[in-house]
């Protein structure tokens, strides 16, 4: 199924990436702040890139993530940074990434500016967030992913609990192996309500709830109600849009926009990696 939507989707790629991915340069990204801020909703901005095997990459994309905050300082765009471990170095070294991470986030700080870190495979998980405990220390401007369908979730919550970043909780994309990971929609969706549950107790400074989902979302707001946790949800770009503006009027919004030349790869694994985003595609391109 997948290779055969892959198949149709890549004669259609151009027209459909514009849905899903904020431009190739950072005007076009910063516009597309301005848009979605005049909605009510705040911009989340990754330069998309991944998996640099040497450091030249690595290192440019941190040069290039410095002069966007740059570029942001003395505007009042309501915009945060994304940054994946591994576009800042994890498999050339850790100390790569720890270094480059550092390099961004001191320089968001300078500029008042919050850094969400992305999970990725479970490979990359202790590295992630031994990097984000260190800088939510030392820095307090940054936050982290984490994946309800990773059996070992529920005790790195316990351990972040009492750090003064941000968390935000996301079902996972990724296909762990058997034993580290819940399987099925059912036996994941039954752990994200336990973990937002336990996440709406134990942060007290808010948590970010990571999901499409209508169901997982009226969730938050309940348990928003029962003890008065500050919460906003994320969502992708592309993704049920009028529901991030309909959101934004009752709650804190926040929109997951990647920008750059590598969009290509950045669209087809979304599409690919879960059923839902396959279905959000196929509705993008009928217009529906």
């Amino acid at each position: 199924m997948y290779l055969f939507l892959a198949a149709v989707l890549s004669d259609v790629i151009p027209p459909i990436a514009t849905r899903f991915v904020a431009g190739e340069t950072v005007p076009e990204a910063l516009e597309h702040v301005r848009e979605r801020n005049d909605e009510g909703v705040g911009v989340i901005l990754n330069l998309l890139g991944e998996h640099y095997a040497d450091r030249e990459g690595a290192d440019a994309d941190v040069a290039a993530y410095c002069d966007l905050l740059a570029d942001l300082s003395g505007t009042n765009l309501r915009a945060r940074l994304s940054v994946k471990p591994t576009q800042l170095g994890l498999d050339v070294s850790e100390a790569v990434f720890r270094e480059n991470l550092a390099r961004v986030v001191e320089h968001a700080a300078a500029h008042d500016r919050f850094v969400w870190l992305d999970m990725e495979d479970h490979t990359t998980t202790d590295a992630t967030l031994s990097a984000y405990a260190h800088h939510a220390r030392e820095h307090g401007n940054v936050g982290v992913c984490v994946q309800a369908n990773l059996r070992r979730t529920r005790g790195d919550l316990e351990r972040l609990a009492g750090l003064p970043g941000k968390v935000r909780l996301v079902k996972g994309a990724y296909d762990p192996p058997t034993e580290i990971a819940y399987q099925g929609k059912e036996r994941v969706d039954g752990e994200y309500r336990d973990l937002l549950a336990y996440a709406f107790e134990a942060f007290e400074d808010g948590i970010a709830v990571g999901s499409h989902d209508p169901a997982m979302i009226a969730e938050a707001a309940r348990l928003h109600d029962e003890h008065g946790t500050p919460y906003e949800i994320q969502m992708l770009m592309g993704v049920r849009e009028d529901a991030q503006v309909e959101l934004a009027g009752r709650r804190a919004v926040w929109q997951y926009a990647p920008y750059g030349e590598k969009w290509l790869s950045y669209f087809y694994r979304r599409v690919v990696e879960r059923t839902e985003n396959a279905t959000f595609a196929l509705r993008a391109v009928v217009g529906g």
